[in-house]
């Protein structure tokens, strides 16, 4: 037998053996220091704004109010520049996509503009940037926020699949942005991206009403009976929060060698450094934003194009039809982006003479609202459910049509079938992502088929126009003191 010696002694010694490692910390603290590296941090010497910029995503520590009020988590994406410490851009997504992380490039692109109910004290030509030089090379900055507009050089980011996909690469290709990714369990490789994330939900997410704590032990009891926030509504207050707060408070990591006890706020350092880099602006048109989708490859045939059992056409395919793109490595298919978000339109990309072919989708506005992939695959789900091995394209769309007039109608009554809390998540999170956070590429009007019996709305007017107009004559105003002396 081995005499335990007193508890006093045996806590000194487990301290003793412990010291260093936190054997009965959080296990959140186990994990990040178990992913340092052994050897020393490496620090990256950045001269110049956008020269390095690191990109992560994290699922906010709010609970928001989707569609129909059902609560619901939704994740944060962040672009950051190290040189200057300034949040270029940050949307908040049910959940974050490659179209998500290509669009926050566009984001950070384009000037911030000033929304209605913003201070004035918010614009860039009240703040420390040198808004009037920027304002000779740049127009779009006349009415921008003061958020600086830094075009990246080099982004990295971790293994997620939003941004190691082939549609981020891509993006990053057609911007001419180098792509570097982390090893695998490597955070401190981007630790910038990491503590801004983190100062967000410590500075911004801990105000709010529904705030979820870092971690399931910091949670407090009932918090979806909050008054919540809609998830365009906290985008709303984060862009506000960002400008007013976040571009000019003083930050830590911002100093100057040759006066290392003053610390500079990311509008101050971005003035500072734009005396030596300089500013080109660069201007994205519509047919970037559809260069920067994600991309697919599909045959022309002669009903059209078929992507998940739906089928897009128009008149505009009619020279592609059955015939080779030329483009040999992907075995002469076409090259089609789509938005995942809204499945009414697709771009085809002309490799003849170059430019975009916009196509809708065969059954467009048979549903009352633009939807994706996400409530497309749920209603092909539950219809194989019911027994259909094999569900039509017309059975799909009316399913999908069926669950987005259901949630629109509210909770169940007056014989109104009741909708599952899987489908109302669902209807939920389609809303959400169909509205969209910052620029999206232009959706074109259809075109109607053209009908040799059926007159148009101009010819119609011209007709009208040259008819004869008849004589008015106008009624008169009724008088109840003459109306009561004709009963007599």
């Amino acid at each position: 037998m081995v005499e335990m010696p007193s508890r006093a002694t045996f806590y000194r010694l487990f301290a003793k053996l412990s010291g260093g490692i936190p054997v009965t910390g959080s296990a959140r603290t186990r994990q990040s220091l178990a992913n340092q590296p052994e050897g020393p941090f490496r620090y990256e010497q950045v001269a110049a704004p956008g020269e390095l910029m690191q990109i992560d995503s994290t699922p906010l520590d709010v609970l928001v109010r989707l569609d129909e009020g059902v609560p619901g988590r939704v994740e944060l994406c962040g672009l950051v520049d190290v040189a200057t410490r300034t949040i270029t851009a940050a949307v908040v997504r049910p959940t974050t996509k490659s179209v998500d992380a290509s669009l926050l490039l566009a984001r950070a692109l384009t000037p911030e503009p000033m929304r209605p109910g913003w201070s004035d004290a918010l614009r860039m030509s009240r703040s420390v940037l040198p808004h009037r030089r920027l304002l000779s090379l740049d127009e779009r900055l006349e009415h921008a926020a003061a958020r600086p507009v830094i075009i990246p050089e080099t982004i990295v980011c971790d293994r997620g699949k939003a941004f190691i996909s082939e549609n981020f690469r891509s993006a990053c290709r057609t911007l001419e942005i180098n792509f570097q990714p982390c090893h695998p369990r490597s955070p401190a490789e981007k630790p910038h991206i990491e503590r801004t994330l983190e100062s967000v939900a410590t500075m911004f997410c801990q105000f709010l009403p529904g705030y979820l704590g870092r971690t399931a032990e910091h949670r407090g009891r009932n918090v979806e009976d909050e008054p919540l926030w809609s998830m365009l509504e906290i985008q709303e207050l984060l862009d506000e929060w960002l400008i007013a707060k976040w571009q000019n408070r003083p930050h830590d990591g911002l100093r100057d060698p040759g006066s290392p006890g003053r610390t500079f706020t990311p509008n101050q350092k971005y003035a500072s450094l734009l005396e030596s880099a300089g500013y080109v602006p660069l201007a994205l048109t519509g047919d970037d934003y559809v260069e920067l989708l994600p991309a697919t490859w599909r045959a022309v045939n002669s009903y059209g194009i078929k992507i998940s059992h739906r089928i897009y056409d128009c008149a505009g395919l009619g020279p592609f039809r059955r015939q080779p793109s030329g483009v040999a490595r992907k075995k002469n298919l076409w090259e089609i982006h789509r938005d995942p978000y809204d499945a009414n339109w697709i771009w085809v990309r002309n490799h003849w003479e170059g430019g975009w072919v916009p196509v809708p989708w065969k059954h467009l506005g048979t549903v009352p609202q633009p939807f994706g992939d996400l409530a497309w695959d749920h209603a092909a789900a539950d219809l194989r459910q019911q027994g259909e091995s094999d569900p039509t394209e017309e059975q799909i769309a009316q399913a999908v049509s069926e669950l987005l007039i259901r949630a629109n109608q509210g909770p169940e009554g007056g014989g109104k079938k009741r909708l599952s809390r899987r489908d109302r998540r669902v209807a939920a999170r389609t809303k959400a992502g169909a509205k969209g956070n910052g620029p999206r590429p232009p959706k074109p009007e259809p075109v109607p088929a053209a009908a040799d019996n059926v007159l148009s709305h101009d010819d119609e007017e011209a007709d009208t126009q040259d008819e004869p107009v008849a004589k008015v004559i106008p009624l008169g105003v009724f008088d109840p003191f003459k109306e009561a002396d004709k009963r007599w």
